[in-house]
């Protein structure tokens, strides 16, 4: 009896060991496959890389054609932040996008055509904002409560906390596009400029308007980087970032070296174009995607495999901001400098409010071919 019941245990024992040996081999087997077919699908997969020979080329737009490659922060780069991280592959289909920002004189005509009011033209309604606070926030003077808009100044002296943007951000009533830095300031003469002071809102109606939409962020970092996969849009030599690129030089926020020869914005076209023949993706000013800043995104891209016309995350999680939805920028601003930010990197990304504007923030747009088609055919 003693015997027979070790050896029912032992057989038992046995048992279970085999049956787990196979679930284990299943599961590998399963990840196999898994593996076998993505890569499959990663060698099959057609993108479109030209278009149809009865398209025109939009105006001022260059052709992006479609291809791989690998989103996120360049292995060895010491400047990425964590959310420029994992790096994952990603695909996209070939676009038109602007050869430049969309300038003032572009958005002047925008405006002029349809009477459009930008957000930091409007009113400010205290109890929409505060929908957006936290439970209790006093609400502010109705002085402060006026249209306007933020402005980059200068601080006297050197700032040991680089963390507090309030100490180079003023909140600015009267400031937006066609006042910049505020009333009695003017875009006359600055037509080239790239427009800024822009909500996502009004991007979004330029975009309505003129038969655009602006890119995903896949798009935007792969059109950037201009089919190379250095740390910049030019190379890897960081040296020649003032040949390149508007940004900060010297030390943020006091001082200004202006190397590159502008201190603020500077008109569009004024640096060398990348490999796809686009301008100032790197630095002068940030630039919306259409995606959500979702800081969990970019892990589930890596572990899905390649991405296909990634179209951002259904919606917005930002840990740090929870309770205000943001959309995702890319490219820096000439306030970027090696020891603040160091943005002037395709991979780098930052999140912006819907409602928030900036005297360092425009946008690009793009088409494809089926938009064109469409609208051919609506003529």
């Amino acid at each position: 009896m003693i015997f027979s019941q070790k050896h029912n245990f032992q057989t038992f024992k046995l048992l279970v060991f085999a049956l787990s040996f196979l679930f284990i081999q299943c599961k590998e087997n399963q990840k196999n496959a898994e593996e076998t077919k993505k890569e499959n699908v990663s060698e099959n997969l057609e993108l479109k890389t030209t278009y149809s020979d009865n398209i025109n080329v939009p105006e001022g737009m260059v052709w992006i054609p479609g291809g791989k490659f690998i989103q996120g922060a360049v292995e060895g780069d010491e400047m990425a932040l964590s959310h420029e991280k994992p790096a994952h592959k990603v695909a996209v289909d070939g676009f038109f996008m602007d050869e430049t920002e969309v300038t003032n004189a572009e958005f002047k005509e925008f405006v002029e055509a349809t009477g459009y009011k930008t957000v930091a033209e409007r009113d400010i309604i205290w109890e929409d904002i505060k929908k957006q606070l936290p439970p209790g926030t006093p609400k502010p003077p109705d002085s402060v409560l006026q249209p306007g808009s933020l402005i980059f100044r200068k601080t006297e002296s050197s700032v040991p906390n680089l963390y507090d943007y309030t100490q180079w951000w003023e909140w600015k009533v009267g400031a937006n596009w066609k006042h910049p830095q505020g009333p009695g300031s003017s875009i006359e003469g600055k037509e080239d400029y790239p427009v800024v002071h822009i909500a996502y809102e009004d991007a979004a109606a330029y975009c309505e308007w003129a038969g655009r939409r602006l890119p995903t962020e896949a798009e935007w970092e792969y059109a950037a980087r201009g089919g190379m996969d250095t740390k910049f849009a030019w190379g890897d030599d960081a040296s020649k970032l003032s040949e390149h690129a508007n940004t900060w030089e010297g030390e943020f926020p006091t001082e200004n070296t202006k190397t590159d020869g502008y201190e603020n914005k500077a008109p569009v076209k004024s640096y060398p174009p990348n490999e796809f023949g686009l301008y100032d993706t790197t630095g002068n000013v940030w630039e919306y995607t259409q995606d959500w800043y979702n800081t969990g995104y970019y892990s589930k891209l890596k572990d899905e495999g390649l991405a296909i016309n990634p179209q951002g995350p259904d919606k917005p999680y930002n840990p740090n901001n929870p309770q205000i939805p943001e959309k995702v920028i890319k490219g820096g601003s000439f306030l970027c400098a090696a020891s603040y930010c160091a943005s002037y990197r395709p991979s780098a990304r930052m999140a912006n409010a819907m409602d928030s504007s900036q005297e360092h923030l425009g946008f690009r747009t793009v088409v494809t071919e089926e938009m064109l088609k469409e609208q051919q055919m609506k003529k």
